[in-house]
C-alpha cells in the first residue's frame, strides 16, 4: 500500500536535518565518530515510521543505530520521533540494502535488523526479498565476524523462504520461532507488528549468525542494484 504523501514534507525533513545522513558514502569506516563511546553499530533495513528504531535506541543509548528507509514520507515520521525523544544515537539515510558496502566498511556493522519487509510474493521477484541469498551475501560485506541479522515477519511463506536462504549465504540459524509472542510480548514491536499481533497474527522471528565461508564452496556474488 502506498503511503499518503505528507504535507510540508521538505520543511519537515529540514527540521530533522541533524538526524539525516545525506552523504553516507563519506561516513564509510567513520560511523563511530558520531558516537565515539558506542559499543556496537547496528543497521535497520526499512525502518518505516521508526517506532522500533527509536524505542530500541532509547533503551540502549550506548549503541549507535543507523536506519535505512527508501520512503521519505515514512522516514520523516521516524526522524520526528527521534527528534521528539531527543535521541543522539540514531541516524537515518535513504539507501538501497544491496549497496550497504558503499556506506559501511568491511566488518563495521555488528547487527542488521530486517523487520516486516515487503514479501514480494511472486516468484519472479524473489531477488527483491531482503532475505534473498544474494542480498545476504551483500550484507556479509559489512558485518563483522559472527555478526547477526535479526529478522521478523508475519508472512509465513517469506519466513520459510528465508530459513532456506540464510544457510546458502553461510549464516547459522538461531532463535527460530513461528510464534514470537505466544507467551507475551517479546522485545520492541513495530507499529505494523503491534497491529497484526492484536489481530491474532503470529509473528515469525529468527537470528542469522554469520559464519566463515565454507572452504571449497564458491562464493555467492552479492546482488547489486547499480
Amino acid at each position: 500500500m502506498r503511503m499518503r504523501r505528507k504535507k510540508n514534507l521538505l520543511p519537515r525533513m529540514e527540521r530533522c536535518a541533524p538526524w539525516q545522513i545525506k552523504e553516507p558514502e563519506a561516513m564509510r569506516g567513520k560511523w563511530r565518530s558520531l558516537l565515539p563511546q558506542a559499543r556496537a553499530l547496528r543497521v535497520e533495513l526499512g525502518c518505516g515510521k521508526g517506532r522500533f528504531t527509536c524505542q530500541t535506541a532509547a533503551a540502549e543509548p550506548d549503541v549507535l543505530f543507523v536506519a535505512v528507509e527508501r520512503v521519505p514520507d515514512a522516514m520523516v515520521v521516524a526522524m520526528e520521533r527521534a527528534r521528539d525523544m531527543e535521541l543522539r544515537n540514531v541516524f537515518f539515510l535513504d539507501a538501497d540494502a544491496a549497496n550497504l558496502q558503499d556506506f559501511f566498511a568491511p566488518g563495521e556493522v555488528d547487527r542488521i535488523y530486517i523487520n516486516f519487509c515487503d514479501p514480494w510474493p511472486a516468484n519472479r521477484y524473489a531477488k527483491r526479498r531482503l532475505t534473498y541469498h544474494g542480498l545476504l551475501a551483500a550484507y556479509r560485506q559489512v558485518l563483522r565476524p559472527e555478526g547477526e541479522i535479526h529478522f521478523k515477519t508475519d508472512n509465513a511463506p517469506l519466513f520459510a523462504f528465508s530459513l532456506r536462504e540464510f544457510p546458502k549465504a553461510a549464516f547459522r540459524l538461531e532463535e527460530v520461532t513461528r510464534d514470537l509472542h505466544a507467551n507475551g510480548v517479546q522485545g520492541v514491536m513495530t507499529d505494523y507488528e503491534e497491529k497484526f499481533h492484536n489481530l491474532g497474527t503470529k509473528i515469525n522471528r529468527c537470528v542469522g549468525i554469520m559464519e566463515d565461508w565454507p572452504e571449497g564452496l564458491p562464493p555467492i556474488e552479492p546482488l547489486q542494484t547499480k
